[in-house]
C-alpha cells in the first residue's frame, strides 16, 4: 500500500488555522470590522497575544488593517477577500461542533 503525502499547502493552511486564538479571530471578524478592543473583549485574548495574531493574519492577507485619523487614533480590522472565504469553512466548523461537542457542564 502506498503511503499518501499530505499536500504542502495544506499543511500550512492547518498550521496557520490551528496557531491558538488564530480561527477565533477569524471567526469574530466575520461579523464586521472592529477594533482592537472589541475583538479582546469578545475572544477574551490577552493584548500581547491578540497583537501577535492580527500582525501574522495581515501578513498572510487574511485581514486589513485600517488607521482612522481621529483624536486618539483608532484603528479598525476587517477581513480580507482571503480571510471572508474562509468563512464557509468556519460556518461548517460551527455545524460541527453543534452535533458533535458537548456542553464543558455537561459530562459523557
Amino acid at each position: 500500500m502506498e503511503k499518501s503525502v499530505i499536500c504542502p499547502r495544506f499543511e500550512k493552511a492547518i498550521s496557520l488555522l490551528s496557531q491558538r486564538w488564530t480561527a477565533l479571530v477569524i471567526y469574530q471578524l466575520l461579523q464586521g470590522p472592529q477594533r482592537f478592543s472589541e475583538i479582546q473583549t469578545s475572544v477574551g485574548i490577552s493584548g500581547k497575544v491578540l497583537s501577535d495574531r492580527l500582525k501574522d493574519l495581515e501578513q498572510q492577507g487574511i485581514i486589513n488593517r485600517k488607521v482612522i485619523p481621529e483624536t486618539p487614533v483608532m484603528i479598525e480590522y476587517s477581513l480580507t477577500e482571503k480571510g471572508a472565504s474562509l468563512e464557509p469553512i468556519l460556518r461548517e466548523i460551527e455545524k460541527w461542533s453543534q452535533c458533535w461537542i458537548l456542553p464543558e457542564n455537561v459530562e459523557n
